[in-house]
């Protein structure tokens, strides 16, 4: 977010206040060219699908203020958590925090923006289960694997699809499109893992080939379809393969 020094694009203008060696505050000259910040979002989704869960999603509402128009600006983001823990000499910002972002469910200390939504279990039904048997050998033809994706973007003149490429844990990168644009946005699923059937043959859809499926949970729920893409934890490799 930061905006490039005037004479030297190598440097942006930042100060920060650190005491003890803890920053108390941050503040820069913020960067107010569109294009430059779209560059630096994209770079951000790059760096999510490699791994890294600290970086920004990109913002389209944010480049369409500045697209229209965007005076010069800066920040300044003071710490007062900080502040507090360096007065009482609190190693955690956890012990200072009002309202704590991490906290137990289930006897797992999670995220905030993990914890599950509450749904009311009365209103769901669930689809009967399948009475024909499938014998092992059948089964086994089907080929699970863990999947990164690198990119996620809607297809065109389409309201339902979503086209992923994947990292399958082979040189090539894979596509596949899924109908699920109803409940997902393609930047909040850049850097995912995910779970697909991989040996499926190809399928074109709107003109592109798919080359297999992502696994999806669909119930119903007060009369209305949900969907929940299987999202797994980010440390398993792609390509690993599910039995």
């Amino acid at each position: 977010l930061a905006r490039r020094n005037d004479d030297d694009k190598t440097r942006v203008d930042v100060f920060q206040v650190v005491v003890c060696g803890t920053e108390l505050c941050n503040a820069y000259s913020e960067l107010v060219n569109p294009i430059e910040q779209r560059e630096a979002f994209e770079e951000q989704l790059k760096a999510k699908a490699q791994g890294d869960d600290e970086t920004m999603d990109l913002d389209e509402n944010y480049l369409y203020s500045m697209e229209m128009g965007m005076p010069p600006i800066s920040g300044l983001g003071f710490g007062i958590d900080r502040l507090i823990m360096l007065i009482y000499d609190t190693p955690s910002v956890r012990d200072v925090v009002l309202f704590p972002q991490m906290k137990e469910v289930n006897g797992k200390t999670v995220s905030s923006n993990e914890q599950t939504k509450y749904i009311d279990l009365s209103k769901v039904k669930i689809e009967p289960l399948l009475e024909g048997e499938v014998d092992f050998d059948t089964f086994s033809k089907s080929d699970f694997r863990v999947v990164k994706v690198k990119e996620c973007s809607a297809v065109e003149k389409s309201d339902k699809l979503l086209k992923f490429i994947l990292d399958d844990g082979t040189e090539k990168e894979r596509v596949i499109l899924s109908g699920i644009h109803k409940y997902y946005e393609p930047e909040e699923l850049v850097g995912k893992t995910l779970i697909a059937i991989t040996n499926l043959p190809p399928r074109k859809m709107m003109g592109i080939n798919s080359e297999g499926m992502l696994l999806s949970a669909v119930y119903d729920y007060d009369g209305k379809e949900e969907l929940n893409l299987i999202i797994v934890d980010n440390s398993i490799p792609a390509g690993s393969k599910l039995y």
